[in-house]
């Protein structure tokens, strides 16, 4: 499985950093083959939202290339959302197999076009800017619509991750991430969508 982690100015650092440190778990425990991930952007350079700094090295890469792609909040989503060249070039993700975003990361997946007639959620602050993009607001913490994975507010990024390895996995893995992680609070839960 090779990721395509979209990072951009003024991210939420901690939206990408739970789902990135849970699932990349699967690749160090061997529970999936083939685990690799690249950190992608459309400049060489970002700054989040707090100051930190991290360079690129995957600029505007093509990311059909990925089986996964995800996309973490921030403040500025509400402004690249209308960026037409950030959303041209994360649409190159059409067909990747699954599509994930934490907190308001789903604004750009749905101005992307991929959350039409799908479920997701969002942070709580941001529910009334998701609704034109998707067919329902599910006020939850994660929601699943088919391969489209939407994570709530800045910290469901961790439990997101968790879920998605569940889906991908097992309950037995999920646990063993969760005992590298020390984080107990991630129940296993079924599909919601």
């Amino acid at each position: 499985m090779k990721m395509a982690y979209i990072l951009f100015d003024e991210m939420t650092t901690l939206d990408f950093v739970g789902f990135y440190e849970a699932v990349t778990w699967m690749g160090i425990l061997k529970a999936k083959e083939n685990v690799s991930w690249d950190f992608c952007s459309n400049k060489e350079q970002i700054t989040d939202d707090r100051g930190l700094t991290i360079k690129i090295n995957h600029v505007s890469s093509d990311l059909s290339i990925y089986n996964l792609i995800f996309i973490p909040g921030g403040l500025s989503t509400r402004q690249l959302r209308y960026d037409t060249d950030f959303i041209s070039w994360i649409q190159t993700a059409r067909d990747v197999e699954y599509k994930v975003s934490v907190c308001t990361g789903a604004l750009i997946l749905g101005a992307a076009g991929f959350l039409n007639e799908k479920k997701a959620t969002t942070n709580p602050s941001a529910y009334e800017l998701l609704a034109p993009y998707c067919s329902e607001v599910v006020k939850e913490r994660f929601v699943r619509d088919g391969n489209i994975f939407t994570g709530g507010g800045v910290s469901a990024s961790i439990d997101l991750g968790l879920y998605f390895i569940e889906s991908l996995t097992n309950e037995n893995v999920v646990r063993q991430v969760q005992e590298k992680m020390d984080y107990p609070y991630y129940s296993t839960r079924r599909e919601l969508y």
